[in-house]
């Protein structure tokens, strides 16, 4: 039995971690972390854990917690790890980071969009991107350290990978519109997050700012083996959880002067998602919701050519707190401990 700990457990992200664990076969979580809630049980912070969780919170330790677990789940603020990292705490346990401290590989780059000093820029070229989709080779039992994607990175990257990696689109054109829902804010009260000002209301934010820019650049750079600059725009919407983007590009033509039809680009995405678990390529004419994924690790995707202005439309949907963060980083735990990758994540979508 592998045993984890968490450290942010009550958190949303450490809170969904703990959800999917409690039905993992092979993991036994055994230390709740919590800042805010030391000595406090688990289930009175989290009521529909009520006789799921009996064990109380304990602090963020993670020397201490090193010596008692197998891997350790960081769902924490940037800076937190990169703060404590050391070699010796890696020696001793692997760790799966749903921060953006290990995630961008120039460390300029991360100081520059975060606003912080990191104090462990040594371990950056060690960890992994864990975007197990395109990553899986990487993540083996000899990694120690994974930086577990952002949600709208994970949604944007996957939904654009296969065009970008096969060169059908100019990258140079590429226009990422997202929405969210609130619990991808955090758990902190924060005014703006108030019933009242998120309800009947939609609102765009960290506009040419937001901190997952330089990720989705950097990994679709990866992809195409080229310098990519997208305009990448969040949008806070009224509901709990969920992400859809939208994402616009042109699309390169043929030699015969011609845009790629329907079925060539569905066998893009076949070549790429036809045997991914937990990626669905939608019908032709079906477009992706939020609700077709929420409470699961599936990413729902489609596209429409637009002829008329030879652009491509390329939509995706996953749940921000599941493939987003929790689910994904149980995925890149089952691949570091040779585990099945669907391993505990194969609960279907909630409805409605």
């Amino acid at each position: 039995m592998i045993k984890a700990g968490i450290i942010g457990a009550t958190g949303y992200a450490g809170g969904e971690l703990v959800r999917i664990l409690a039905n993992h076969r092979d993991v036994k979580v055994v230390w709740y972390g919590s800042h805010s809630y030391i000595d406090q049980r688990y289930s009175d912070v989290y009521r529909n854990m009520f006789q799921v969780v009996e064990d109380v919170c304990r602090d963020d330790n993670l020397a201490e917690l090193a010596k008692e677990a197998d891997v350790i789940f960081t769902a924490t603020p940037q800076g937190f790890l990169a703060g404590l990292l050391t070699e010796d705490l890696l020696s001793k346990t692997k760790i799966v980071d749903l921060s953006a401290d290990y995630r961008i590989k120039d460390v300029e780059v991360y100081e520059k969009w975060y606003g912080i000093q990191h104090k462990s820029p040594q371990f950056i070229s060690e960890a992994v991107y864990g975007l197990c989709e395109v990553n899986r080779d990487k993540i083996t039992a000899k990694t120690r350290l994974v930086a577990n994607p952002g949600c709208y990175t994970t949604c944007s990257i996957l939904t654009a990978y296969p065009l970008v990696r096969e060169g059908l689109i100019d990258v140079d054109t590429l226009i990422i519109d997202a929405k969210s829902g609130t619990s991808g804010a955090g758990r902190g009260a924060k005014t703006a997050n108030l019933f009242c000002e998120v309800n009947e209301n939609i609102k765009a934010y960290g506009v040419a700012s937001h901190r997952h820019t330089p990720e989705i650049e950097e990994q679709l750079g990866y992809a195409g083996n080229c310098q990519v600059t997208v305009n990448f725009t969040p949008h806070l919407v009224p509901m709990n959880r969920g992400i859809l983007v939208t994402e616009y590009a042109s699309l390169r033509k043929k030699a015969d002067g011609s845009l790629p039809a329907y079925e060539e680009i569905r066998a893009v995405y076949d070549k790429y998602y036809g045997n991914e678990k937990f990626i669905r390529v939608l019908e032709k004419g079906v477009c992706p919701e939020t609700k077709w994924v929420e409470g699961s690790n599936y990413v729902d995707m489609g596209f429409v050519i637009d002829q008329r202005t030879g652009r491509i439309i390329l939509m995706g949907a996953l749940d921000n707190l599941v493939k987003g963060a929790a689910g994904q980083a149980v995925q890149n735990m089952n691949l570091m401990f040779g585990l099945r990758e669907s391993e505990g994540l194969e609960m279907p979508p909630c409805f409605p």
